[in-house]
């Protein structure tokens, strides 16, 4: 399971996404379009799983191999993939 931010158009850019540890049944994804996560709103992540993720972020696809502790951000003509470790603080 990843999770998702479906409140957020499909069209919205940049597509955002961090890689946290594996957790019971999360792959560690978090994945949402647009800028800052909502600090005030808990449920702003859904679970989807990783199968239907192509559905809402297909470009994602290439970068789901990355291990826990990678992020990337993503828009038409712009990459960027980076480490960071506090990613895998608990």
């Amino acid at each position: 399971m990843v999770g998702l931010a479906l409140s957020r158009p499909r069209h919205l850019e940049p597509l955002n996404a961090l890689r946290h540890p594996i957790a019971g049944s999360s792959n560690g994804w978090f994945v949402w379009r647009g800028q800052a996560i909502p600090r005030e709103d808990d449920n702003f992540f859904a679970p989807l799983h990783v199968e239907h993720l192509h559905e809402y972020a297909p470009e994602l696809g290439p970068y789901l191999a990355l291990p826990p502790g990678w992020g990337v951000v993503l828009a038409p003509g712009y990459e960027d993939v980076w480490y960071d470790e506090t990613l895998l603080d608990v």
